[in-house]
């Protein structure tokens, strides 16, 4: 009897858990959701709260900083319960945290750093991501000398990155970083554009280079082609143009964080923490204080899994790119695709 009782308990409770997340909305703000990898980010998102019957709503600020403020203004004022931001830029975003928590509207800062405790970090170890992207290179090009092509300077990710690569080219004495740039909104133009200037400023004699994100890494590639050269080059994402780039031999790793996990673990946060579960309370949940501020936070941080041509087959098998996209044009020592 006692048994038939909690079972009867814990299905009351499942279905008032259910009931109350059909009643919830997930706002998402997106900063530039024209960059492949944000599309199955979001496709997890949607996928995760549908599953637990919550309303997924969203906007893109299109790379703009105060449009974002209005796009979580908007969000805000069409019922979410919860917000996920990806933010544009880290500073301006403070009042749309303000106005989050003067509403009582839990946040999670997505993927990018919001150094405010009132927000839930969530995002993969960056500073790993930059160590495994240099010292793949590292391993693949030697010593020499190499260029850095950052990310935006608004998001906290491209120091973290940076500090990650300094691990670990920092105590090398034969190599020397002879350029190094931020690309605004991580686009790949802006990347191409840094690094035919580095090329100039150094009669093409660059050994390798440490791109930040895979976009980019393509728009050095293209820079790179320009000039005949194929040198190692790294990005992170796992966008699938990249791992195709691995496959052929002209990018030497890609760090994919893979976005299924990230975006569904953070629609099972904004869910919990609208259902009145505190920062702290959030399974997994860490203290952490590494952003410029030293500000105590609540954070998570999934850990990312390098994809070069001999661990090509992580990415095929966990359906992320199918053998096809990946291979085509592969080289003949790529044994995912033979």
């Amino acid at each position: 009897m006692r048994l038939t009782l909690l079972a009867a308990a814990a299905l009351s409770t499942s279905l008032t858990s259910m009931a109350f997340a059909q009643d919830l909305t997930v706002g998402v703000s997106w900063s530039n959701f024209q960059e492949e990898r944000w599309k199955t980010d979001e496709s997890a998102i949607k996928s995760k709260l549908e599953e637990l019957g919550a309303r997924y709503i969203s906007s893109d600020a299109q790379a703009s900083a105060a449009k974002q403020l209005t796009d979580v203004e908007a969000l805000i004022a069409q019922g979410a319960d919860a917000l996920i931001i990806l933010a544009m830029d880290k500073d301006a975003i403070g009042p749309a945290i303000d106005q989050a928590a003067a509403e009582e509207i839990p946040v999670v800062g997505y993927d990018r750093l919001i150094e405010d405790e009132r927000a839930f970090y969530l995002t993969f170890d960056n500073k790993g991501v930059g160590t495994i992207i240099a010292q793949t290179v590292v391993d693949a090009a030697g010593d020499g000398n190499y260029a850095i092509i950052k990310g935006d300077p608004g998001d906290p990710n491209a120091a973290f990155l940076r500090e990650g690569m300094e691990e670990v080219i920092g105590g090398m004495s034969g190599i020397t970083v002879v350029g190094e740039n931020f690309s605004d909104g991580w686009k790949p133009e802006n990347a191409q554009k840094n690094m035919e200037q580095i090329l100039t400023a150094n009669n093409n004699e660059i050994t390798a280079v440490l791109a930040q994100n895979d976009g980019m890494a393509g728009g050095v590639i293209a820079a790179l082609s320009a000039q005949g050269m194929n040198i190692p080059v790294g990005g992170q994402d796992g966008d699938l143009a990249a791992l195709n780039r691995v496959a052929r031999g002209s990018q030497t790793v890609s760090v994919w964080k893979n976005s299924l996990d990230l975006g569904s673990k953070a629609a099972e946060i904004a869910v919990a923490l609208a259902g009145g579960a505190t920062l702290d309370s959030v399974e997994g949940a860490t203290k952490w204080s590494g952003g410029e501020n030293g500000v105590e936070m609540n954070a998570i941080f999934l850990s990312p899994t390098p994809i070069t041509k001999d661990t090509l087959n992580l990415a095929i098998d966990a359906g992320h790119i199918s053998k096809e996209q990946a291979c085509e044009g592969a080289m003949d020592d790529v044994a995912a695709c033979k």
